[in-house]
This record gives structure tokens, C-alpha cells and sequence, in this order.
């Protein structure tokens, strides 16, 4: 049987909340962090002082910030749980991608209180999906430009099943224009030679 929650002391959960292996985060009810764990700020190199308020912000990649602000500000007038993938810079001067969920909480007597957060470090799950996707594009591209052709009579068969002579299906496809000769094999094999 484990601890009840009442059995814990301050001491122990401040022990919970600075040393549990995700970054943590408060918002109070004007939409500004007023609280990031150790984890966070570790990661950040940042202080308290320069990541509470709207500071935090200052770390998101600026390709990602507009989308990120968008789903904070509008869940949070919801008062609904919001995820978001963004990516953050972190000590080095490396941005990484965070994972990061937020969920309303409310105090004692039931009124609102803010937001609590938590972000995880996905940046190899991102580009290791990135990767399967671009595999994924680089292939169907190989797909698609495959042209289904008959090998004894040379048509080809169109997007919508019609099987056609090559030479009207590459038109429609391009700007090519065909004339019609016979190469010297041909002339041979089928004519006894062109003099």
C-alpha cells in the first residue's frame, strides 16, 4: 500500500516537483508563469527570474511561437487541457522539441487557479517520425512516377484504368509531340531493309 498524499510533507512534495524527470510549469490566472521546476531550468540554463512573467517565452523557436500562443491563450480562456509540440532552445543554443501538456487547476475552494504544466524532451521521436514520413513521401514519389506499360503492345494505362498508345499518354503528361519513323533494326526486321 503506498503513502497517502496526507502523509507527505511540503518538504516531500517540493522533493517530487524539483526532482521528477519532466520539466514543470505554473501559470497563474493572468496567463503568466509564475513557477518552472529545477528540471526546467536546467534544461533552459535559465534563472527563475528570467522564465517566469512571459520570459519563458523567449526560448520558443520563433516558427513555432504564433501556433504555440494560439493553443495556450485560447485553451486557456476554455479552461480546457491543451498538448503542443514546440520546439524549445535549451542551454547549449540547441533547440529541441518539447512535448508540453497543460491542465487547468483550482484551489481549495474550488475557484480557478491557473494552469500546471509538464514537458518532456521528444526532439528524437520528431525526427525519427520525420524521417518515416519523408521515406514514407520519397516513396510514393518513386510510385507515382512509375508509367504501368504493357510489355507486349507498349500502351500504357492512364489514372483512371484506360489502357492508350504511349505516345497519348506522354502528350497529356508533357509537352512532348511525336512523329513517327522506323530506325534501321525495325526497317530490317520487318521490311527487308530501306534502301
Amino acid at each position: 500500500m503506498g503513502i497517502s498524499e496526507k502523509n507527505l510533507s511540503k518538504e516531500e512534495y517540493r522533493i517530487l516537483v524539483e526532482q521528477a524527470p519532466i520539466m514543470i510549469w505554473r501559470a497563474n490566472t493572468t496567463t503568466e508563469c509564475d513557477y518552472f521546476n529545477d528540471v526546467w531550468l536546467s534544461f533552459t540554463g535559465r534563472t527563475l527570474e528570467e522564465e517566469v512573467g512571459n520570459g519563458w517565452a523567449e526560448g520558443v523557436h520563433k516558427d513555432d511561437f504564433d501556433r504555440c500562443l494560439e493553443i495556450y491563450l485560447t485553451s486557456f480562456d476554455k479552461r480546457e487541457i491543451f498538448e503542443m509540440e514546440y520546439r524549445l532552445l535549451r542551454h547549449d543554443g540547441e533547440y529541441r522539441w518539447i512535448f508540453d501538456r497543460g491542465v487547468p487547476f483550482y484551489n481549495g475552494d474550488g475557484s480557478f487557479g491557473g494552469y500546471i504544466g509538464s514537458c518532456i524532451d521528444i526532439n528524437e521521436q520528431v525526427l525519427a517520425r520525420e524521417s518515416l514520413l519523408k521515406e514514407k513521401d520519397d516513396e510514393i514519389m518513386t510510385l507515382s512516377d512509375l508509367v504501368p506499360i504493357c510489355m507486349h503492345c507498349k500502351n500504357t494505362r492512364d489514372d483512371r484504368g484506360y489502357w492508350e498508345r504511349v505516345e497519348s499518354f506522354v502528350s497529356k503528361k508533357t509537352k512532348f509531340k511525336f512523329s513517327h519513323g522506323i530506325c534501321p533494326d525495325c526497317a530490317e526486321k520487318y521490311y527487308g531493309g530501306i534502301s
